[in-house]
């Protein structure tokens, strides 16, 4: 059997050192993995107290990444979030004085983001990530600022039935390449959190596990992933039906079906293949589409990809 290679047990690494602070969520894990490995932002649904910023503080801490966590609140503004230029006075010789317009970096400015309780904040406050996430940079008062490389956003957001929660707009959502939702423990692992240590801790406590090269390379091998002619026209028969055939009010954009053939190759190197089979689309497919289109589909946030994979067949 041939051996893993450098890069193959660098995500391993990755895996294992997440899967010891998030117990018993293997495959939520791997999705947010796929996630930044094909270069996408995550957005987490779920009730508070689930282990959503725990995850996020520990995939920081595993890859070695600059952390900023941005609390977002009603009041928030968009200068809280990518930052200020403010006056400071300089004195000269003489009774003149002498200033300049000093810019104060926000937050935004980290390798990766974790905007607590998205959903929380005003759509004004919410639209300062729309540049961000699209293009890695930002524009404050006429001045293009690029962000650190690599640079990911990871969401987190309550359920909308939650007061006090503002929805966020599908131009948003479009951005966000996958929505994962952690769920309660098992009983196994919810025994193994009542009786070990506090998680939060151990989060805090990792160590890098991976360099940022070898970060940029597992990146790089996502776009090498082969992907053959008849997986493509499955995607390709997929994305027609979104758009044409589900009835749904609108289908996905070309950014979402790039996305979704980007996650299922990510998904295809975590699993050490250089190949894309239909079960990688069919693996990602529910964090990739079911935010884009719950609203066009008027179903639950979870019943579009399900009316898919029943409807769409891998072989035409």
């Amino acid at each position: 059997m041939p051996q893993p290679s450098v890069n193959q047990k660098s995500i391993q690494q990755i895996f294992d050192t997440l899967n010891n602070v998030i117990l018993g969520k293997e495959t939520q894990i791997k999705l947010a993995i796929a996630c930044l490995l094909a270069k996408g932002h995550l957005l987490i649904e779920d009730l508070p107290g689930m282990g959503k910023t725990t995850l996020s503080h520990a995939l920081a801490r595993a890859l070695g990444l600059s952390y900023n966590r941005i609390q977002f609140t009603s009041d928030i503004l968009p200068a809280d979030i990518l930052g200020v230029s403010i006056f400071e006075k300089e004195s000269s010789q003489g009774n003149e004085q002498h200033g300049v317009f000093r810019f104060h970096a926000g937050p935004i400015f980290s390798q990766l983001v974790l905007a607590d309780e998205i959903n929380r904040a005003t759509p004004k406050a919410q639209s300062a990530l729309l540049e961000a996430m699209e293009e890695g940079q930002v524009t404050i008062e006429g001045e293009t600022r690029p962000l650190p490389s690599p640079f990911f956003v990871i969401a987190t957001q309550n359920p909308a039935s939650q007061s006090g929660t503002f929805p966020l707009p599908e131009s948003q959502l479009d951005r966000f390449l996958m929505r994962i939702s952690i769920g309660y423990p098992d009983a196994k692992s919810e025994m193994e959190l009542l009786t070990g240590i506090d998680r939060r801790k151990l989060a805090g406590e990792l160590k890098q596990v991976i360099s940022l090269t070898e970060l940029n390379q597992l990146q790089e091998e996502v776009d090498q992933v082969h992907a053959s002619t008849s997986v493509l026209e499955y995607l390709q028969r997929i994305i027609h039906f979104t758009r044409y055939e589900g009835g749904y009010s609108y289908g996905l954009s070309p950014r979402g079906g790039l996305g979704l053939l980007k996650a299922a190759k990510a998904w295809a190197l975590i699993h050490q293949r250089k190949h894309l089979i239909p079960e990688d689309i069919q693996a990602v497919l529910p964090s990739v589409v079911d935010h884009r289109l719950a609203d066009a589909a008027h179903q639950s946030s979870h019943g579009v990809s399900t009316q898919i994979l029943q409807r769409i067949a891998v072989i035409k």
